[in-house]
């Protein structure tokens, strides 16, 4: 059912965790699955250098949440919004469709933390 990526951040997960002195949050949640995630970053010069993430879900849910972390570290803010979710499924060599939400939390939680960090810095 699972690729071997996924199986695999699934019980070696990257990132997990919390970073005290986040430059933004976002936490998204479904509703209809229960799945929620949290994810921090740490942004320095328009590039995140750190991101962590803690995900109340399914293997699914925790591996696209340590995939996409892995894919948005060092990368700039604009790399990191330009994420979808079909790019996540991908790195973790596919998800069942039944799964393919997931990857959407992950999307929208990286999404939600660059937003948080957008206000927070915003210009004027």
């Amino acid at each position: 059912m699972y690729s071997e990526k996924v199986m695999d951040h699934f019980a070696n997960p990257r990132n997990v965790g919390e970073i005290a002195d986040a430059s933004g949050s976002g936490t998204v949640g479904n509703a209809k699955c229960g799945d929620i995630m949290k994810m921090d970053i740490l942004v320095e010069n328009d590039v995140i250098t750190d991101v962590k993430f803690k995900t109340f879900g399914c293997a699914a849910a925790v591996a696209t949440s340590s995939m996409a972390t892995e894919m948005v570290k060092g990368k700039t803010i604009d790399e990191a919004l330009a994420l979808t979710n079909s790019a996540v499924a991908e790195a973790l060599d596919g998800l069942p469709p039944v799964k393919m939400h997931c990857s959407l939390l992950a999307e929208q939680a990286i999404h939600a933390a660059v937003e948080d960090y957008q206000k927070k810095h915003a210009k004027g």
